[in-house]
């Protein structure tokens, strides 16, 4: 292999392969319904649109129902913006509740949608163009694939499944590993276990790749920041300033890999 391609290809799921902002915001409204109860459970007009911009605040899935909350609450779309991380653990203390107990409301209300509706909850992701015939193609050139993601690893297998991607054993780290997406990262490269290791690593959350740039051990990672994610503006204009992170498009990231850079 060339430095122009990677010997390990490092995918983030939610926001590089797949959108799946229609169904976050369902089961979202679902989860927050069950744990809030409001009067009414069908949503306001605005409420999906105002979601899905912004998206790029979570980080992970507990915060979703509770971004709907502040959302209902009145708290300003630019607050949330800004404040998030003041903003949501407020919202659970001020009625006592836990993340890990919003997560699992969360894992479940999904578990019951793909054991009852398995079709209607697959037919709410959106591949984004391109990214599926790449997955195949990188799978082909024998570059090894890997899917970090902070979403559970079985839920990204069946939808990899439907558009016809068979990962082999051991390729989706998911929620249930419980790790930081660098500490994935460093495994992987010590699992290689030669110094001819080219990682690449493509993310569509900014501080994600900021934390990569934090470990010593791992300045070779070649990071990539998805603008066709949820990210912000202001992210994106960040990424561009930042030597060490590259600033990828959808339709360079369909290309072969020496177009990347």
């Amino acid at each position: 292999m060339t430095a122009s391609s990677p010997t390990i290809l490092a995918l983030d799921f939610d926001g590089v392969i797949c959108d799946g902002l229609i169904e976050y915001f369902e089961v979202a409204w679902r989860t927050y319904c069950q744990t809030w109860l409001p009067a009414n459970d069908t949503p306001p007009d605005d409420l999906a649109l105002r979601f899905y911009r912004l998206r790029p605040v979570i980080e992970t899935g507990w915060e979703m129902p509770v971004l709907i909350k502040a959302l209902v609450d009145g708290i300003s779309d630019e607050k949330i913006l800004h404040e998030w991380v003041s903003i949501a653990p407020k919202l659970l203390l001020d009625d006592k509740l836990q993340p890990k107990e919003i997560g699992t409301k969360l894992d479940n209300q999904r578990d019951e949608w793909i054991t009852t509706d398995l079709d209607g909850w697959l037919s709410l992701h959106r591949f984004y163009s391109g990214v599926v015939e790449k997955i195949k193609l990188t799978l082909d050139s024998g570059v090894k694939l890997y899917i970090v993601t902070t979403k559970e690893g079985r839920f990204v297998q069946q939808l990899l499944q439907q558009e016809g991607v068979n990962l082999p054993p051991g390729s989706i780290f998911g929620k249930e590993v419980k790790r930081p997406k660098h500490e994935i990262l460093r495994e992987l490269i010590q699992a290689a276990g030669n110094n001819q290791v080219s990682l690449w690593f493509v993310e569509d959350r900014l501080k994600t790749l900021q934390l990569v740039q934090q470990q010593a051990d791992l300045e070779d990672v070649k990071l990539f920041l998805a603008d066709w994610g949820y990210n912000t503006q202001a992210e994106r204009e960040a990424a561009q300033n930042d030597p060490r992170i590259q600033l990828l498009s959808l339709s360079k990231f369909d290309k072969d890999f020496s177009a990347w850079h």
